[in-house]
């Protein structure tokens, strides 16, 4: 604002927490307040104590701050910066860049607290948003302008997923890809930026990190601030926008710290009164409307894997998918470690996905349930103590379990196998097969990290050739077997 000039001088300060005393007039909630040698503490306003007081929360660290100290209202709120200049590049909560390159310039800066669409402007058709990843398009169908939570407890694989699902969107759909490190590891932010340069689809991309060693304003607005540039995409642009948050959980844990530093009242387990109202005003935003979609998939740490804790529960009834991470399968080597049984969606209904789709479905998780009923007896008597039609479940659901692992594009140097993106029509049809007893006589190995089901064709062909001669074609098959499963120890070790 031209020729605007308002100014306070800070009572008290606690920890994050300031204290400003304004004579003249009261800034209104969600201002901006700039203090310090430099201006370079920012403060949010949240409440207004009395007719000339306001306590804020500082956005940056408040060392070397001191009562007294002159503030001056910037005359608005938090504000990012959209346009088409944004994109590959890399900002903090104050849409400063932090990719060692000029500030770009063709930009326009918004509010980052801005409503959600009226209902009227929503689109009510149901689309599924395809993946590439086998056991989500098969399984937990996602919906496009939907949330969907990847839900699981620390290093069970929750942002490899992230970044393999980056990598298949902007390679297949023409849109844009917004990635939000709210409380994450600097060095989760410096990896996803080398590999996503590497992978040539940062020019589509925007990257928006509060860092975990931020104050909790700055990891409560991160969020924010990335949702405005979401809705610039949706809206100005009408572009369809991929908005991954890593990690949900970080902001609701910022919301607690913010609300525990103003002297709130804690509610269940220490988290704040407030955190239903303010997950909401965040996901609201996340909508489809008549330009675009904003499709949100959000990695969610569940405490001590708890899934009856409340930030897990709060966060479910906003998800239109919940994929569910598990470590047991995550220690058998099952990749990407998605608990099928506990993985659900909205969108795994016959009127949606269509009727074959969800027959394939339901069989598989009924195979797969039955096989997770009869572990016990194999455990305690063998599997050889099985009626015959119980064995044949056990081996459909086996390999049904390998076929539905995958190897990623973002992690072949690590597991030594090239990535695969996999249509939604050769998932079904691959476990349509397996279902149908076409592999029974196959190795469960031949099945493990392999994209398409005819991969697991192809060994039983090229095997038996150099022995063609002077042996039976019966020989090759244990040939078969050991090459893919000499290859899963090659990646384990």
């Amino acid at each position: 604002m031209t020729g605007f000039s308002n100014h306070g001088t800070v009572v008290s300060i606690r920890g994050s927490v300031v204290d400003i005393r304004f004579a003249n007039r009261l800034p209104p909630i969600y201002s901006l307040l700039h203090t310090g040698s430099n201006n370079q503490i920012a403060i949010e306003v949240l409440s207004q104590l009395d007719a000339h007081r306001v306590r804020g929360i500082a956005l940056t660290p408040t060392q070397g701050l001191a009562r007294g100290t002159l503030v001056t209202d910037s005359g608005g709120p938090l504000k990012a910066p959209v346009g088409k200049a944004i994109l590959s590049r890399m900002f903090d909560v104050f849409g400063n860049t932090i990719d060692r390159q000029p500030a770009p310039t063709a930009v326009a800066w918004r509010s980052v607290h801005n409503a959600p669409p009226p209902l009227a402007r929503r689109s009510t058709k149901s689309e599924v948003f395809e993946t590439g990843i086998k056991v989500i398009d098969v399984l937990s169908p996602l919906e496009r302008g939907g949330k969907a939570g990847l839900f699981g407890g620390a290093g069970v694989g929750k942002t490899v997923l992230l970044t393999e699902m980056i990598h298949n969107m902007i390679g297949h759909q023409e849109g844009v890809s917004i990635f939000c490190g709210i409380g994450e590891r600097c060095r989760e932010g410096e990896e996803l930026y080398r590999d996503m340069t590497e992978a040539g689809v940062l020019p589509n991309m925007v990257m928006v990190f509060g860092q975990m060693n931020e104050p909790p304003g700055s990891r409560f607005r991160v969020g924010h601030a990335a949702l405005t540039m979401a809705e610039y995409f949706r809206d100005d642009e009408h572009r369809d926008v991929l908005l991954l948050m890593d990690n949900i959980f970080r902001f609701i844990q910022a919301g607690m710290e913010v609300s525990g530093l103003m002297g709130q009242m804690p509610s269940r387990l220490g988290y704040q009164p407030t955190m239903g109202t303010e997950l909401s005003q965040l996901e609201e935003r996340i909508a489809n409307t008549d330009t675009g979609a904003i499709t949100s998939i959000q990695a969610v740490y569940v405490p001590a894997d708890d899934f009856t804790d409340p930030a897990a529960v709060h966060v479910f009834s906003h998800l239109s998918a919940s994929i569910v991470l598990s470590r047991k399968r995550a220690s058998e080597g099952l990749f990407p470690a998605i608990d099928p049984l506990q993985s659900s969606s909205k969108m795994a209904t016959p009127g949606i996905v269509g009727e074959r789709h969800y027959a394939l479905a339901q069989e598989i998780r009924r195979t797969l349930a039955q096989y997770a009923e009869l572990k016990d007896i194999i455990a305690m008597l063998g599997l050889e103590q099985l009626s015959p039609e119980d064995r044949n479940v056990v081996g459909r659901a086996r390999r049904l379990e390998r076929f539905l692992t995958q190897p990623f594009f973002t992690t072949e140097q690590f597991s030594g196998f090239k990535g695969k993106l996999v249509s939604l029509e050769d998932s079904l049809d691959g476990c349509e097969r397996i279902l149908n007893d076409e592999f029974k006589d196959y190795p469960e190995s031949a099945l493990y990290m392999i994209g398409k089901i005819d991969e697991a064709v192809k060994p039983k062909k090229a095997e038996p050739k150099p022995e063609a001669e002077s042996k039976s074609e019966a020989e090759p098959k244990p040939e078969a077997e050991t090459e893919p499963e000499a290859e899963v120890e090659h990646a384990a070790s």
